[in-house]
Parts: structure tokens; sequence; C-alpha cells
């Protein structure tokens, strides 16, 4: 643990362990599992092997009005960043993250998209809070650096266009502010009663898609998978994972294999796990999490072939959906990736802003001219499934 003292009446406190978690930890994070001491057991138990996590409480005297998660990340200790780009653009990346970029301190989660990294109560501004969690990063990289690891890169994420003008721009000077993909927000309006409700608002061209993928999957089965059952099929999920994570754009962390049987442990009936079979055959998954009025969508897997005969994760987005609106929610995280057919089923796009600096100023100077080079923009067409 590390206390710094800071312009009056603020202090903060870093911790390694849940354990050490002031007694009010909870009272803050009410309103975001994510923040949650059931969450940041699973960040210290189930983490990727790459990445460290500490917790940040920030006081008012004695008073808790602010919590706080940072993630370090080591990405030199990662074999593949992802295999979705050609040869010689992957090898110079690789190089460039392995040797000048490698150890990230990340505040925020970098697990998740959307602004599940802090939260204050009304006795700080958001302002005055993410002005302390700069200072806090600073005594993390000293803490880090204690035990070896020199942080190249210090990131804040995910940022909304609202959240960064609450942040007081200027504070971040010499931070790069980026953008990658959107987070893409379904939200469920007051006439979505059912989910027959959602399919009579669809246009003939959407209402036929959906058809045409229900008959797709007509041999496929459903179920939502208890524990013992995760932990059975524990082997075939990581493999369905993975199949899925190697082939994303960009990848920072690889789960270990026990990561959704310790968050069935920790969240119980907050978090679902839906297996996909034929026969007996477990061909995908997918999980949600119940997080107050919202559902947030995770980690999800399948096979690639049944995944293109059976239209099996558009089949999977319709049955979140089908939940979410049947049970009463009041939106669907559906994070990023796969914009395109995110908004066919009626997602909307939010832009996510994070701020990175370099520790080297030199490359920092460099580092809003090659940041598009590593990632560009995506280009995806926007659809709307609605009658107009």
């Amino acid at each position: 643990m590390s206390l710094l003292i800071l312009t009056e009446p603020y202090t903060f406190q870093i911790y390694s362990a849940v354990a050490q978690l002031p007694t009010a930890w909870d009272s803050i994070a009410v309103s975001n599992i994510f923040l949650s001491k059931a969450y940041m057991g699973i960040a210290e138990k189930s983490a990727p092997t790459n990445m460290q996590s500490h917790f940040i409480g920030v006081f008012k005297g004695s008073d808790l009005v602010g919590i706080a998660l940072s993630q370090f990340i080591n990405l030199s200790e990662l074999n593949s960043f992802g295999e979705r780009d050609a040869r010689l653009k992957t090898t110079i990346r690789n190089f460039v993250f392995k040797n000048i970029s490698s150890k990230v301190l990340v505040i925020g989660n970098n697990m998740l998209t959307g602004q599940n990294g802090y939260c204050f109560s009304d006795q700080i501004t958001t302002a005055d809070g993410i002005t302390i969690l700069m200072k806090a990063a600073i005594a993390l990289k000293k803490i880090l650096s204690a035990k070896g690891f020199k942080t190249h890169l210090t990131i804040f994420k995910d940022f909304s266009e609202q959240e960064i003008k609450k942040t007081k721009l200027t504070r971040f000077k010499t931070f790069y502010k980026f953008s990658t993909q959107p987070n893409m927000v379904f939200n469920i309006t007051a006439d979505l009663n059912t989910f027959d409700d959602y399919i009579d608002c669809l246009n003939k061209k959407y209402r036929d898609q959906y058809k045409r993928a229900r008959k797709k999957a007509d041999t496929i089965s459903k179920r939502k998978l208890s524990l013992e059952e995760i932990v059975t099929y524990n082997s075939r999920i990581h493999e369905l994972y993975l199949n899925v994570a190697k082939n994303a754009p960009f990848n920072t962390f690889y789960l270990p294999e026990n990561h959704f049987e310790t968050f069935k442990e920790s969240l119980k009936d907050k978090f679902l796990f839906y297996g996909y079979f034929i026969e007996d055959e477990l061909i995908g998954f997918n999980t949600l999490i119940k997080n107050g009025n919202d559902i947030d969508t995770y980690f999800l897997g399948y096979d690639d072939h049944y995944q293109r005969e059976k239209m099996l994760y558009l089949n999977m987005l319709y049955d979140m959906i089908a939940y979410s609106i049947n049970k009463g929610y009041k939106k669907i995280i559906f994070a990023r990736t796969a914009l395109e057919i995110k908004s066919s089923v009626g997602a909307q796009p939010l832009e996510m802003y994070g701020l990175m600096k370099h520790s080297n100023y030199f490359v920092n100077l460099l580092v809003s001219k090659t940041f598009r080079y590593f990632e560009p923009k995506i280009e995806w067409q926007q659809r709307n499934p609605f009658k107009s």
C-alpha cells in the first residue's frame, strides 16, 4: 500500500489486494458492478497473466469519496497481438510494442468498453477526481519501477465526449487524445416491452434477415450453464474463446482458462453464461453481465465452421436482445468490434476516447503521427434495421 498526501482536503491510497479495500468501497461502487469488490476480486484472482491490478481510494478527510481501478499490462509477454493484419504490418507492430511501448499503465479497465474505471461521490467533482488519479498514476509508476517495471505508456480510458469535457482537457495537454472503434449501444425504448415488439419494429429487409438467421440455427440448442457445467466444459470454452480472440484486430491480453469459472463463482446470478450446442457438442457461447439497468455483453467464442453455416454470431445478438427486452433492461452495451453487424440489429455507435502519454518525450511527440498506422480508423457502414 502507498499513501500520498495531496493538496487539502484530498488524499489517495493505492491498494494491491482486495482484502485491503476500505469497508465503504461498495457504497461508492453501488451503481457499477465493474467497480464492486466482487468484480475487483475477479481482477485479482483471474486476470490475464500479463496484467497486474491496483485499486485506488480517494479520501476527503477520513471519508472515501472516489474509487478507481488501474491495470499494468506487460505486452512483451504476449506471443501474438492479433493475426488480422498483413504480415509486414504485424511484424513492425510487434517490434514496436515489444521494444518501445510494451509496459502500459491503464487508469481504467482495459478488459471492458465504457467508463468502468472510476467513480466519485458528490463530495468531489469529476475534474478534481481525475486530477487526483493523475497523481495516483505517477505514484503507481514509482511502485512499478521499484519492482523492475518501467512504464512506457500511461493511458486513461474510456471517455465519452461529455466525460472528456468534465475532465477539463487542459490538464492532459501532454497527452494524445485518441479514438479507435466506438462502443455499440442498444437503447431499449419504452415501446419495446417484448421481443415480439422488436421484431415488429424491423423493416422488411431486416425482418427477413432475422427469419433467415433463425432458420439456419434450427438444429442448435441453447441453454444457460451452471458453474459446474462451466467447469466441465472449461477446456472447450477456452478453445472457442481463443478462436475468436486471435482473430481480433488487436489484443493486449488473453484470458486465462479459469476466467469464466471465477466470474460465475464471484458474480453468481449476475453473470450469465449461455452455451450453444449441436447434439452434445459445444459449438459456441456468449456471456452477459447484469449491471443495474444495463446488460453488458462480455466475451464470447464459437467454432468458425458453425459460425458461417449457422449464422451463429447473429443469432447470439438476437438472443441477447431478446433476453434484455423481456427482462426489462434499458440498455445493452455491445462494446467494440463487429460494428456493422451490431448496427444491423439496432445498436448505435457511441464514440469513446482515450488519453495516452509516452514516458519518452521524443517518442511522445511521434505518438499522434504513428498511432493510425498501427490501428487505422475502421471503415464501416452503419445500418438502420427499423421502420422509418
